[in-house]
C-alpha cells in the first residue's frame, strides 16, 4: 500500500507560528468505500485565514484540533472513484487540507474544467481570494468613476485583484506593498495609478501626497500602521471593505488601540462604513464572479501572479512566510504533478 503525508497541528501557536507549530506524518493512502472518491492532492493554497484557524478561539468557523490536519483550499485529481458522479481523473476543487491524499464523499467538490484556465487559478484569481476581491470591493466598496480606492496588500491574491477591478470600474487604484520590486509590479504591470511602500520613511506624509483628493474606498487587508496612515485620510462616507488585518494575526495584547476614541469620532462625524466580511457572505454571486473575472482574466485586464513552492513539506515554511509578507502574489504549495 503506498504511503501519504499529511501536515498536522502540533501545538496552538503564542503570537508567530513556528515550525515546532506543525507535523509531518506518514499514513497508509486509504481505499474509498462506497460512494466515496480518493483524492490526490495537486494544488494547495496557503492564505492569512488559517492563522485565526491555528487558535483555539470562538470565530466564524472551528478551529483545527491539534494533532488535526491544517485546513485548507486545494485542487486535486480523483484518484479513485466509487461515486457515480466523479470519474477517475476528474480535476475537483476541494478541501483535503494539508495532505497529499483524502477521501471524500463527494459533498461540497466541484468540477474543473482544465480548458477554461490553469487549474490553479480554481484557489486564485477564479477561487476564493479572487471571489473575495470582486464582492468586497463592488458589493461593500461600491466603487464609482473618479473616486480613489486604496488597497493594501497591493501585490497579494486578493489585493491584486481588488485595484484591476478598481481601475476597470473607472476609479483611481493606489496600492499599498511591501518592498520596491511589489510596488514597480503594482503599478508597472497590473495597471494601478500608483503604488507606496509602507517599508519606506514618510509613508503617511507620500500616502497623503498620492491621494489629494482623499479615499473614498479603503480595502482593508492589513491593519496596524498602514491603517493608521489611510484613516486621517478617509474621506465623508468613504467605504472599508475589512478583509483581513494580517498585522495583527500574531498579536498576544488584545489592548485597544490608543486611537480608538478617535476612530469611533470620525465613524460618526465623517459617516464612514465600516464593514467586515467573509467570501461565503456572498455565495449567491458566484456565478457573477466566475462570468465576469474569468472574462477580464482572458481580455489581459486583470493579470495575476503566483509564488509557488514544491512539495507538501515546504507548507509550514512558506505559510510562515506568507504572514511576514515574503510571498510575491499567491501563494501556492504544488503538492503533486499537475498532469492537466
Amino acid at each position: 500500500m503506498s504511503q501519504g503525508k499529511r501536515i498536522v497541528l502540533a501545538a496552538r501557536p503564542v503570537g508567530a507560528p513556528k515550525p515546532s507549530d506543525f507535523r509531518i506524518e506518514e499514513f497508509a493512502v486509504p481505499t474509498p468505500g462506497q460512494g466515496e472518491v480518493l483524492l490526490r492532492t495537486i494544488w494547495l493554497s496557503l492564505d492569512p485565514y488559517m492563522r485565526g484557524r491555528m487558535n483555539d478561539t470562538k470565530s466564524y468557523a472551528a478551529p483545527v484540533p491539534v494533532g488535526g490536519v491544517m485546513e485548507a483550499g486545494t485542487v486535486c485529481e480523483v484518484a479513485a472513484s466509487n461515486n457515480p458522479n466523479f470519474a477517475k481523473g476528474d480535476i475537483v476543487l476541494a478541501r483535503a487540507g494539508w495532505q497529499t491524499h483524502a477521501i471524500s464523499d463527494g459533498k461540497g467538490l466541484a468540477k474543473i474544467d482544465p480548458k477554461l484556465a490553469p487549474i490553479s487559478t480554481a484557489v486564485g484569481v477564479l477561487g476564493m481570494p479572487g471571489m473575495t476581491a470582486y464582492t468586497g470591493l463592488l458589493d461593500i466598496g461600491k466603487p464609482q468613476p473618479g473616486e480613489t480606492v486604496v488597497v493594501a496588500g497591493a501585490s497579494g491574491a486578493v489585493g491584486s485583484a481588488v485595484g484591476q477591478i478598481a481601475r476597470i470600474k473607472g476609479a483611481r487604484a493606489v496600492g499599498i506593498a511591501g518592498g520596491k520590486d511589489k510596488c514597480d509590479y503594482v503599478k508597472n504591470e497590473l495597471g494601478f495609478d500608483d503604488c507606496l511602500d509602507h517599508r519606506e520613511t514618510e509613508f503617511a506624509a507620500k500616502l497623503k501626497f498620492a491621494c489629494p483628493k482623499g479615499i473614498d474606498v479603503y480595502f482593508e487587508n492589513v491593519g496596524g500602521a498602514v491603517f493608521e496612515a489611510v484613516f486621517p485620510l478617509l474621506n465623508p462616507f468613504a467605504r472599508v471593505p475589512v478583509c483581513g488585518l494580517i498585522a495583527h494575526y500574531n498579536d498576544t495584547d488584545a489592548k485597544p488601540p490608543k486611537w480608538a476614541s478617535s476612530l469611533m469620532f470620525a465613524m460618526l462625524t465623517k459617516r464612514l462604513t465600516f464593514r467586515g466580511f467573509i467570501v461565503s457572505d456572498f455565495a449567491s454571486r458566484h456565478g457573477d464572479f466566475l462570468r465576469d473575472m474569468s472574462g477580464w482574466v482572458r481580455e489581459g485586464k486583470v493579470k495575476y501572479k503566483e509564488f509557488v513552492t514544491e512539495g507538501l513539506d515546504s507548507a509550514p515554511d512558506a505559510f510562515m512566510g506568507l504572514l511576514k509578507g515574503a510571498n510575491f502574489g499567491k501563494q501556492l504549495v504544488r503538492v503533486g504533478p499537475d498532469k492537466a
